[in-house]
């Protein structure tokens, strides 16, 4: 398919309250039927906000808000991904699940975890990308602080696409737009930032600046401060012609990243 319709979503998330925010994003999601998305983006942490208050919140993997993923998954016959809060074998985790149609979920867990928030004494860090094929796209997901780490988001795979889901304050955000284009322009693809609005528990405030990068570094969707539910087609084969004439990707460093 050289066609990707991906469908991003921009809410204000209420504190430690998974079962409003399950309600308010099955509301934003009616707008959607069957067959008119294929990859829908959630935010980080989108049950409960960017709350380090895990042992209150956290969910197994086969808890309400994983169910609600897999529910929507299959009535849009598309995937659905975001972050949880999630607990296994009694570690705490900021995992993305990416739900699939047919429920066999496959997850990532942050590996770059934010200090400045203290993020890195609640969770557990992920120490492996995740590289999944969807649709004849392969799509890289990561979380928030990853956006940082250029060599944490290297083409080294040939995926067409990278996600970041986030819970980026709008202090920083320029940070957040410039990095977004950084990434599409190195690596030659896609690159798509879904991030949340509104005010946190802490006072954190954010301006959302979802965007849809292509894969020359410019930028074909970006929202400021709005909720807002967004759908485009991605454009493969346009993608593919501009690196094989600007094949810059073969030049590219080959390393290995510490587990």
């Amino acid at each position: 398919m050289n066609t990707l319709r991906i469908t991003t979503i921009q809410v204000p998330l209420e504190w430690e309250q998974p079962n409003r925010n399950r309600d308010a994003l099955s509301q934003w999601l009616g707008s959607l039927s069957a067959g008119t998305t294929d990859l829908v983006v959630l935010p980080e942490m989108w049950a409960t906000g960017f709350t380090m208050n895990a042992a209150a919140v956290a969910e197994p993997m086969d808890g309400p808000s994983i169910r609600w993923m897999r529910e929507q998954a299959e009535r849009l016959n598309a995937v659905v991904t975001g972050s949880l809060v999630i607990v296994e074998h009694g570690k705490w985790f900021n995992r993305l699940v990416w739900m699939p149609p047919d429920g066999e979920m496959q997850w990532y867990d942050k590996r770059h975890l934010f200090t400045l928030a203290g993020e890195d004494k609640v969770y557990t860090p992920g120490r492996k990308r995740l590289i999944v094929s969807w649709r004849d796209w392969r799509i890289c997901p990561l979380i928030c602080y990853d956006l940082r780490f250029p060599a944490w988001s290297r083409n080294t795979e040939n995926f067409d696409l990278l996600l970041y889901v986030a819970n980026w304050p709008e202090p920083r955000r320029k940070h957040w737009q410039q990095l977004l284009l950084a990434r599409a322009i190195e690596n030659q693809c896609y690159v798509v930032g879904v991030n949340r609005v509104g005010i946190d528990a802490h006072g954190h405030k954010y301006a959302g600046d979802t965007s849809i990068v292509n894969y020359r570094g410019e930028l074909e969707y970006r929202v400021e401060y709005v909720e807002d539910v967004f759908t485009l087609p991605l454009d493969k084969e346009g993608m593919l012609h501009y690196r094989s004439h600007f094949n810059f990707l073969a030049d590219r460093d080959h390393f290995v990243i510490d587990p």
